[in-house]
């Protein structure tokens, strides 16, 4: 499709009067793999909750497929096919894992991949052996694979994955690394939020890095990856 999948343009946002995100234009395309890049604080978060209207206090642009949704409400935004899988995972940690995919079923849409609780349990193995496990029995590895296959559950034309790897073992890092891999074969498109660059390098076509609030630096990923300067100034701890 030519009209980009997402488009955002002249993004703002603040908690109170601390503003956050300053004029943020960014473009992701159908079946890209976009990273936002940054520290802790850079923004990146920040940014995931204003696309999917979770802050109130918010201007610019965002289009969705074409479609302006940045006044949409939250579960208006979700129906329009933006899926959302948060940093801190928020299962229903009594719940299943089986009633949790159910929590985020929507019909099938046209155009996208269609997600059912069998084809997910194909790309997540780990869960099709635990379908009754309460949220709660969960480790974090297995938690962050549920709230991407609830997520998926949505049938979404683009999802937002913010911050995966994060506080995960290098063992599901790989894991997570393959399966977003496989996720794009299957046409899907990402917006990732990272500040592992290894990680970001094997996955994403594209990057952003933002520095408190402000877009750095754009490119593709392997000209991020050979931008030592960058790397070094807004990448490195």
């Amino acid at each position: 499709m030519s009209t980009p999948m997402l488009e955002v343009t002249g993004l703002n946002a603040a908690y109170g009067q601390a503003q956050i995100l300053f004029d943020m234009n960014l473009k992701v395309r159908a079946n890209e793999v976009v990273a936002i890049m940054g520290r802790n604080g850079a923004g990146k978060s920040t940014t995931f909750k204003a696309l999917m209207g979770h802050l109130k206090n918010r201007s610019g642009s965002v289009r969705l497929r074409g479609e302006a949704i940045e006044k949409l409400p939250v579960y208006q935004i979700a129906r329009r096919g933006l899926g959302f899988v948060p940093e801190d995972r928020r299962i229903f940690s009594e719940l299943t894992v089986l009633e949790n995919l159910d929590l985020g079923r929507q019909p099938p849409r046209e155009g996208a991949a269609e997600w059912t609780v069998e084809t997910l349990f194909d790309a997540f193995p780990n869960l099709a052996a635990m379908p009754d496990r309460p949220g709660s029995d969960m480790s974090g590895g297995e938690q962050q694979m549920l709230t991407i296959a609830r997520t998926l559950m949505g049938n979404p034309y683009l999802v937002l994955l913010d911050e995966p790897s994060e506080g995960v073992a290098p063992v599901i890092v790989e894991r997570l690394a393959r399966l977003i891999l496989d996720l794009k074969a299957k046409g899907l498109t990402i917006l990732l939020s990272e500040q592992n660059l290894a990680f970001a390098a094997a996955l994403a076509d594209r990057a952003y890095v933002l520095d408190r609030g402000h877009i750095v630096f754009e490119g593709t990923m392997a000209e991020l990856s050979a931008n030592e300067a960058v790397c070094r100034a807004y990448l490195t701890m």
